[in-house]
């Protein structure tokens, strides 16, 4: 029982605006890379985020982790953030960084590995759409 290694998820869920255009690509290349995404007044998704926390089982608790302070660190972090946002426009994150889901999900793993004890593996899964989703790191 002293190194049984476990993971916890926890489910999020937040909506966002985003345009997906790259400065460094005309007006015609963002439109043929990028398509719809491209929109110049955006479009939203309802994205959907699972946090994977792996690591070894606290006897004394019985716990991998306290879910409720895993919870609040994703509400003040990752949702109070991105969610009814641009994420070009209102986060900082995105401000010279593509919000592709990939960018999206290695972004939400960067702030939480800072605020989540490095004795734990995290890992990210980012539904864009229910067909379409990325994880990170693989």
């Amino acid at each position: 029982m002293g190194n049984d290694r476990i993971s916890v998820y926890r489910k999020e869920h937040f909506n966002a605006a985003h345009r997906l255009n790259n400065a460094m690509l005309s007006v015609e290349e963002n439109k043929a890379v990028f398509g719809k995404c491209n929109n110049e007044n955006f479009h939203g998704h309802n994205y959907e985020l699972i946090i994977k926390v792996t690591g070894i089982l606290d006897p004394l608790t019985g716990y991998l982790i306290d879910m409720k302070i895993l919870s609040d660190i994703i509400k003040e972090e990752i949702i109070e953030r991105f969610d009814h946002k641009n994420l070009n426009l209102d986060v900082i994150e995105f401000k010279d960084l593509n919000p592709t889901a990939e960018n999206i999900a290695i972004v939400i793993h960067k702030i939480l590995r800072a605020k989540i004890e490095t004795k734990y593996e995290l890992k990210i899964i980012l539904y864009e759409t229910e067909r379409n989703y990325v994880e990170y790191p693989v």
